[in-house]
């Protein structure tokens, strides 16, 4: 079992910057692949950022140029670093884990970022 705890949401003004840690613990050896989810209200739950193990990131369209996803896998860490933040960025960012990006076996709890106009 893998557990993820996500950090670092908050409230910012647009434009400005947050950074979202996620820390796991547990059966980690196996985990190659973590990643960062959100969901606004009333829409779908979405992909944000992707890393595997090797360092092969994946983006969003919509946060291409100013999301920045990162990991340190001697700690067991991901990390989304937010800059330029608009409001449509409000949502409830969660980290995930995987053997492989897509499939994704453990979800951590979500941390609220809302962006204000």
């Amino acid at each position: 079992q893998v557990h993820l705890v996500a950090s670092g949401g908050g409230l910012v003004q647009a434009g400005g910057s947050l950074r979202l840690s996620c820390a796991a613990s547990g059966t980690i050896f196996n985990i190659r692949a973590m990643g960062w989810y959100r969901q606004a209200p009333g829409k779908q739950r979405e992909m944000v950022a992707t890393i595997t193990s090797g360092g092969s990131t994946n983006y969003a369209d919509s946060v291409k140029g100013r999301f920045t996803i990162s990991r340190d896998n001697g700690k067991s860490m991901v990390y989304l670093q937010m800059n330029s933040l608009k409001p449509e960025d409000t949502a409830v960012y969660s980290c995930v884990a995987g053997v492989v990006v897509g499939n994704w076996r453990f979800w951590g709890q979500g941390t609220q970022v809302t962006v204000s106009s």
